[in-house]
């Protein structure tokens, strides 16, 4: 098998575990509603900009590919 295919199965396996621990660990990490993250609530309208989250999912995907590219 060429390397082109292998690599969109482990994206697609990789996009799904996220989703699920996206969905189930929901719960327990509270992304999206950390203290950082800037809401602004008019009447008719509401801004929502996660810096924080942002922040920590750059961290996070920054170490992971690092790993990735250290093992390759």
């Amino acid at each position: 098998m060429s390397p082109m295919p292998k690599m969109l199965i482990f994206l697609g396996v990789l996009l799904v575990a996220v989703g699920l621990i996206w969905q189930l660990g929901g719960r327990f990490f509270n992304l999206g509603r950390l203290p950082g993250d800037i809401v602004v609530e008019k009447e008719n309208f509401k801004f929502y900009f996660p810096v924080v989250t942002s922040i920590i999912i750059s961290v996070v995907l920054s170490l992971l590919l690092y790993l990735f590219r250290l093992f390759r």
